[in-house]
């Protein structure tokens, strides 16, 4: 197979199934032959990022991640797709282990709030995305932004939501979700909130968003994906 791409999933495997599914669906296609050429790894047994990363394990998932890379390397796709945003903590370990690009998600989602012309952005991930500075880092290339993050609470309830609710019972926990919407747009002023966890993207579609100003991160990745896959194809 010639011009394809690797998309590196299994982090979690509801979340990559929802990658793909709003993949091929956002895919112009009339026929089969219009579809895009990708090979899926859905690698579920890569070690929990958050985990890792709290100090909570010693299992690094980055040791994992690279032997994938170098892996799928071989075989010479045009690009690969990471569908994990607290992976992209790793995102330059990763990308050194390969001379195939790696589209960069958080990053994705940032050129497209700053065509939103947000000023008091809020960011929604794991603990893990959120120590690190993963959109922290991204959003700083903008100085005019203000980041905003959940307070110890509210991020308790943002991973309820990801790791007891999605992961863990598969719940589409809307209630909550919508709570901790409405307390970023109303309490934190946040003009634009950033959905930086693929378990908050797989909500989402379940989820009517049309009271709150929201970039899913998963949602710009699958744009990116085509644009780029359609530049090969």
């Amino acid at each position: 197979m010639k011009n394809f791409f690797v998309i590196l999933g299994g982090m979690g495997t509801k979340a990559t199934e929802s990658f793909v599914h709003l993949l091929n669906e956002k895919t112009p296609a009339k026929k089969d032959q219009d579809y895009l050429d990708y090979l899926l790894v859905n690698h579920a047994t890569v070690p929990d990022r958050t985990a890792y990363l709290l100090g909570e394990s010693e299992e690094n998932p980055a040791i994992t991640l690279i032997e994938d890379i170098k892996q799928f390397s071989l075989m010479s796709p045009d690009f690969f797709v990471l569908t994990c945003n607290t992976a992209h903590r790793f995102f330059d370990e990763l990308q050194e282990a390969t001379t195939v690009p790696i589209l960069h998600m958080p990053r994705i989602a940032v050129d497209q709030v700053i065509e939103k012309k947000a000023v008091n952005v809020g960011v929604l991930a794991t603990s893990g995305t959120i120590k690190t500075g993963v959109y922290k880092d991204a959003l700083a290339r903008y100085p005019q932004l203000s980041v905003i993050t959940p307070d110890e609470h509210l991020q308790k309830e943002v991973m309820n939501l990801i790791y007891r609710d999605i992961k863990e019972k598969n719940f589409m926990n809307k209630a909550l979700f919508y709570q901790i919407l409405d307390k970023m747009k109303n309490d934190y002023q946040c003009d634009t909130i950033i959905l930086g966890c693929t378990e908050l993207s797989l909500i989402a579609e379940y989820t009517d968003l049309s009271n709150y100003e929201v970039v899913d991160a998963q949602l710009e990745l699958v744009n990116q994906t085509i644009k780029q896959a359609m530049k090969h194809k």
